[in-house]
C-alpha cells in the first residue's frame, strides 16, 4: 500500500534525512520518500504489518509531526488530484500561504525591533562613519562607562521581541538536539542561545564592576555583547527563510495551473431537468451538458451534439479537435463552439486531469539518484558542524585568544553553514522541472526517469502509431496509362472523371467489407462527397480480395493475384503487367495496392498506407543533431520499413519482429553499452518499455503501454521525445549547479568563519555577516532552481518549440496543411537535375510554421501548370518553383495566398 504523509517542523535536509530513517527502520516500511520542499512523505508499506498510526507516531517521536493526507489510500491530496474541481479545492487555505504570511509577520516585527537595536548598539561607529556628532540624548544614556548596564540592556529589551517571534527556532532547534537528530534550527538556536547567554552574563559583570567600583571590568564587557548579534542572526535568517518560501511556493504553479483549469461546478441531467451541482457530486453514467465557452468537467463520451474542443493545456495541441457522437472529452478541455452532452465516465480523482496532477505530484516527490550524495551529507552535515564550532572556539582559547573572540568564532560557524542549500539543490529543481514538463504535455512519473533521460544515447521507436499516424489513409490513385494522383492527408483533392469512377466503384465494393484498408477507401470516398452505390452478391474472399455485382456488372477488388484469377479468361496480359509494375512501385513506397477491376479490365490502384506523422521526420533530424542514434523496431514486413526508414533517414531498422524481439533488441542494445530509450503506443511494446532505460509512451497508446513507461506523451508527437531529453539535460545541468554552489558556500563559508584565514590574513567573519550568507545561499539555490520555469528546447535551427502554437500558427495550419507528400529520394533528386536547365523562381512566404505549412505550399505550387518542381525552406521562408513554361509573378502568388499564406516577393533567377 501506498501512503500520503504531511509532515511539520523540518527545516532542512537534516530534517528530511531524520524523518526519512526513522520511517524506514519500522519493521513493514519498504519505501519511504520525504520531501522537504512540499513537507510530506510517501511510505509504501505492507498494511498487515503496520498501521498509519505506527508510521506517524515513529514520526512524532523523532521531534516532528505527521499526519495523513486527505484523499485516502494512494495518497491523493485534498489539493490536489482530488479535489480538482471541487470546493475543496477552493476552500481550503493553502499551506505555503499561511508560513508566507506567517513568515511575514515574523519578518516585520523583527525588523521593527532589529533597527532601533542596531541603532542602539552601533551608533556610534555609525556617526564616525558619516563624520557627524553623536546626538545628545545618546550620549546622555547609551554613552560612557557609567550608562553601560542601561546600553546593554536596552539591547536586551529590543532583543526579547525578535527571540520571541522566532521562538519556532529554538523550539525545534532544541528539540531536535534533545532526541539526537539535531538539524538547521539546532545551528542557529545554538548560536543566537550562546550570544543572548552571553549578552546576559556580560549585564550582571558590569553590575557586579560598578558595584564594586571595578571600570575596568565595565569597560571590557560592555564591548562584548552580542545581543545585536543574535538579533540580526535571527532576523536575517528569517528573512531568508521568507525569500526561500516565496520561491518554493512558485514551483508549485504547474500544479496549481491544472488544478485551476477544471470548473467548480457542473450542469446534469436529473428527472429530465438541467441542475446545476458541485462538480464533486457527479458521478458515472451522469449526462452532462456542456454549452459553448464552457469547460469540460469530468472525462466522458459524446452522447449527443458536436463541437471543437481545445484541449490545448492538457496535451498541448494547439489545434481544437473536432468530436462527434461516440467521441472521448477530457475534464478540463474547453468547449469552443458548439453543444453537446456527455455521459460520465472518469469522475473526481480517476478523470484524466486529477491522473495528470497526481503524477507530477508523485514525480516532484520522488528522489533522482544525484541527491543521494546530498541527503549522505545532510545526515551528518549538523552534528559535524556542532563539532567543528565547539573545537574552533576550544582551539582558539588554547591559542590565545580571549573568551569573546572565540565565542564569535563559535557562533560564525554555527550560522554560517547551511544544510538547506545541501537539501534544495536537487527537490526544487525535479519539482520546477516535472511541472514544465507538464505545461508541454509531458508526464515524467519519477525524478529517476527525469535524471535517466539526460544519458540517452540511442532511441528505439515502434513503427506503428508512433512513427506513423496509426491508421490506414488513401495515399494514391492511379490509373493505368494516366495520371497519379498523390493524397496530401486532409487537404482537398481534385478528382479527374476516371478518378472519380474508380473511387465510387471501390467504395461500393468496399463497404460491405470490414477490413481496415477497405474502411480507409470507404472514409476517403465520403470526404470527397461521392455517394457510394449498393451492391449485390458480395463475396469475400479471405487474404486475397472481394467481388460484387454494382448495376448488374460484376467488380472486384484485391491483390494482384486475385486480379489475374478474376481476369483469367481475358488476353491483358501487357495492361496487367504495366499495373503490376505500377502496383510494385507503391509497394516500394511501403504503401498497400489495392487493385480494382471489371471485367473489361484494371481501371486502376488504390494505394493505402499508415501515413508518417508531420513531425516524425523532424524529430528524428533533431535527435540526430543531439548525437542521439534512432532505431526503428517494427512487426511490419521487411519492404515497409526500408521504405520508411528511407523515408526518416533512420540509420537501422529492424523489421518483422515479436513482442519479445523488441525487448531482446533493447536488451541487446544495453549489453553494448547503450542508455536507451524506448517509445511505443502497443501492447507489444510494453515488454521493450519496461526493459529500457527510461520507457517513454504515447498518451493515445494502450493502458499496459503508459503503465509500463517512465515517461508518457500526451500528444502523440514525437517532437515531444526531443522537448523532454533536454528538459532533462537542463534539469540535471541545473542540479549539479545547485549542489556545486551548496558544496562550495560550506566549503569556503566554514574555514573562513573557523578562523582559519585570521592569522595569515586577518579575515575574521562577524556572525551577522555570517548569517547573511547562510540565509543567501538557500535563495540562490532556489532562485536558479525557479530558471528552469523559463526552458524552452531548442531546435537545430534555434527555433524554440512552443508548448501551445501561436495563434497565427494554429491559423495557418488550419487553412489545410496537408501531411508529407511522401515524394522519394529519386523524384527529388530527378527535379533538381532539370532544374539546372529550366527557369526558377523565388516566392518569399510569410506564415508557414512548421512541415505542415511547407507542405501545403508546395500543393498549391505544384498545381500550377507549368510548374515541375517545387522546393519549399522552412527556415528561411521561401518557395523555389522550377518552371518548364513561363508562368506570371501573380499566377504563383494567388496560388499559395488562396493555400492560406501571404507572399512578400516573387525574385526570378
Amino acid at each position: 500500500m501506498k501512503q500520503r504523509f504531511d509532515v511539520t517542523g523540518m527545516s532542512c535536509s537534516a530534517c528530511q534525512a531524520h524523518v526519512e530513517k526513522a520511517v524506514r527502520k519500522l519493521s513493514g516500511v519498504e519505501d519511504v520518500a520525504v520531501n522537504l520542499l512540499a513537507n510530506n512523505m510517501t511510505v509504501e508499506y505492507d498494511e498487515g504489518a503496520i498501521t498509519d498510526e505506527q508510521i506517524i507516531a515513529a514520526v512524532t517521536d523523532a521531534g516532528y509531526g505527521a499526519s495523513v493526507r486527505a484523499g485516502g489510500p494512494g495518497g491523493q491530496s485534498s489539493g490536489g488530484a482530488q479535489a480538482v474541481g471541487g470546493h475543496g479545492a477552493a476552500d481550503r487555505r493553502d499551506p505555503m500561504e499561511e508560513e508566507i504570511a506567517y513568515m511575514k509577520k515574523r519578518l516585520i516585527v523583527s525588523f521593527s525591533c532589529l533597527i532601533p537595536l542596531m541603532y542602539i548598539s552601533m551608533h556610534h561607529m555609525f556617526f564616525e562613519w558619516f563624520g557627524l556628532p553623536v546626538p545628545g540624548f545618546m550620549m546622555r544614556y547609551f554613552h560612557g562607562d557609567a550608562n553601560a548596564v542601561a546600553f546593554a540592556f536596552s539591547q536586551f529589551l529590543l532583543l526579547l521581541p525578535i527571540l520571541y517571534m522566532n521562538r519556532k527556532f529554538f523550539n525545534v532547534g532544541f528539540r531536535s538536539l534533545f532526541k539526537g537528530a539535531p538539524n538547521m534550527d539546532t545551528l542557529v538556536a545554538i548560536g543566537a542561545s550562546a550570544a543572548v547567554v552571553y549578552g546576559v552574563y556580560a549585564i550582571f559583570a558590569m553590575g557586579y564592576g560598578m558595584g564594586h567600583g571595578d571600570w575596568e571590568l565595565v569597560a571590557d564587557y560592555s564591548m562584548d555583547i552580542y545581543f545585536e548579534s543574535a538579533g540580526t542572526i535571527l532576523t536575517l535568517i528569517t528573512m531568508g527563510k521568507f525569500l526561500e518560501a516565496r520561491s518554493k511556493g512558485r514551483t508549485g504553479e504547474a500544479i496549481r495551473k491544472l488544478m485551476d483549469l477544471a470548473p467548480k461546478t457542473a450542469t446534469v441531467l436529473r428527472n429530465g431537468e438541467e441542475v446545476e451541482i458541485p462538480v464533486e457530486e457527479v458521478i458515472v453514467n451522469d449526462i452532462v451538458v456542456v454549452r459553448p465557452g464552457q469547460s469540460v468537467p469530468v472525462d466522458g463520451i459524446i452522447v449527443e451534439g458536436s463541437s471543437s474542443v481545445d484541449q490545448s493545456a492538457l496535451t498541448g495541441e494547439s489545434i481544437p479537435v473536432e468530436k462527434n457522437v461516440g467521441d472521448t472529452v477530457i475534464a478540463a478541455s474547453i468547449n469552443k463552439t458548439g453543444f453537446f452532452k456527455l455521459e460520465a465516465r472518469k469522475v473526481g480523482a480517476d478523470t484524466t486531469l486529477a491522473q495528470i496532477i497526481r503524477l507530477v505530484e508523485e514525480a516532484g516527490s520522488s528522489k533522482a539518484p544525484i541527491a543521494k550524495l546530498a541527503d549522505k551529507i545532510s545526515g551528518v552535515f549538523v552534528p559535524v558542524v556542532i563539532t567543528v564550532a565547539v573545537a574552533s572556539a576550544v582551539i582558539w582559547l588554547l591559542c590565545g585568544a580571549d573568551f569573546s573572540f572565540a565565542l564569535s568564532i563559535g557562533i560564525a560557524v554555527l550560522v554560517i553553514s547551511c544544510p538547506c542549500a545541501l537539501g534544495l539543490a536537487t527537490p526544487v529543481a525535479i519539482m520546477v522541472g516535472t511541472g514544465k514538463g507538464a505545461e508541454y504535455g509531458i508526464l515524467i512519473k519519477s525524478a529517476e526517469s527525469l535524471e535517466t533521460a539526460h544519458t540517452v544515447k540511442t532511441v528505439v521507436l515502434d513503427k506503428t502509431g508512433t512513427i506513423t499516424e496509426g491508421r490506414p489513409v488513401v495515399t494514391d490513385i492511379v490509373i493505368p496509362g494516366g495520371a497519379r494522383l498523390a493524397v496530401a492527408g486532409d487537404a482537398p483533392v481534385s478528382l479527374t472523371e476516371e478518378q472519380g469512377k474508380l473511387l465510387r466503384m471501390a467504395a461500393a465494393l468496399e463497404r460491405p467489407s470490414e477490413h481496415p484498408l477497405a474502411e480507409a477507401v470507404v472514409a476517403f470516398a465520403k470526404e470527397q462527397g461521392i455517394s457510394i452505390s449498393e451492391v449485390i452478391n458480395f463475396r469475400s474472399v479471405p487474404g486475397r480480395g472481394v467481388r460484387a455485382e454494382i448495376d448488374g456488372e460484376e467488380y472486384a477488388a484485391g491483390n494482384m493475384a486475385f486480379m489475374k484469377e478474376f481476369l483469367a479468361d481475358e488476353a491483358r496480359d501487357g495492361a496487367m503487367n504495366e499495373t503490376a509494375r505500377l502496383g510494385e512501385a507503391l509497394a516500394e513506397e511501403g504503401k498497400t495496392p489495392l487493385y480494382f477491376a471489371s471485367r473489361d479490365g484494371v481501371p486502376g490502384i488504390i494505394a493505402v498506407a499508415d501515413t508518417v506523422k508531420p513531425t516524425s521526420r523532424q524529430a528524428i533530424d533533431e535527435l540526430r543533431h543531439m548525437g542521439i542514434d534512432v532505431v526503428m523496431l517494427t512487426g511490419d514486413n521487411q519492404r515497409t520499413a526500408e521504405a520508411i526508414r528511407r523515408q526518416m533517414s533512420i540509420d537501422r531498422v529492424v523489421a518483422e519482429v515479436l513482442p519479445q524481439d523488441k525487448e531482446k533488441e533493447v536488451r541487446g542494445l544495453q549489453e553494448n553499452g547503450h542508455r536507451v530509450a524506448m517509445v511505443g503506443d502497443g501492447i507489444n511494446d510494453a515488454p521493450a518499455l519496461a526493459r529500457a532505460d527510461v520507457g517513454i509512451a504515447i498518451g493515445a497508446g494502450a493502458d499496459v503501454a503508459i503503465e509500463s513507461a517512465d515517461i508518457v506523451l500526451m500528444k502523440s508527437d514525437l517532437m515531444d521525445v526531443v522537448t523532454a531529453i533536454q528538459l532533462s539535460r537542463s534539469v540535471i545541468r541545473n542540479i549539479r549547479e545547485n549542489l556545486f554552489w551548496a558544496f562550495f558556500y560550506n566549503s569556503i563559508g566554514i574555514p573562513l568563519a573557523a578562523g582559519v584565514f585570521f592569522a595569515s590574513m586577518g579575515w575574521k567573519l562577524n556572525p551577522m555577516f555570517g548569517a547573511a550568507a547562510m540565509s543567501l545561499s538557500s535563495v540562490c539555490v532556489v532562485t536558479n532552481a525557479l530558471r528552469l520555469r523559463f526552458f524552452k528546447p531548442k531546435l537545430k535551427g534555434g527555433e524554440p518549440v512552443p508548448a501551445v502554437m501561436s495563434d497565427q500558427s494554429q491559423e495557418a495550419c488550419n487553412k489545410g496543411c496537408p501531411v508529407n507528400l511522401n515524394r522519394n529520394e529519386e523524384e527529388k533528386s530527378s527535379d533538381q537535375e532539370r532544374s539546372n536547365t529550366k527557369m526558377k523562381k523565388v516566392l518569399k512566404v510569410e506564415g508557414m510554421m512548421c512541415n505542415h505549412c511547407k507542405a501545403a505550399v508546395e500543393k498549391a505550387l505544384s498545381a500550377v501548370e507549368g510548374v515541375s518542381s517545387v522546393e519549399v525552406n522552412l527556415e528561411q521562408k521561401t518557395a523555389s518553383a522550377v518552371l518548364e513554361s513561363e508562368v506570371a509573378d501573380d499566377v504563383l502568388s494567388k496560388a499559395v495566398t488562396e493555400a492560406g499564406y501571404e507572399v512578400l516577393g516573387v525574385e526570378a533567377q
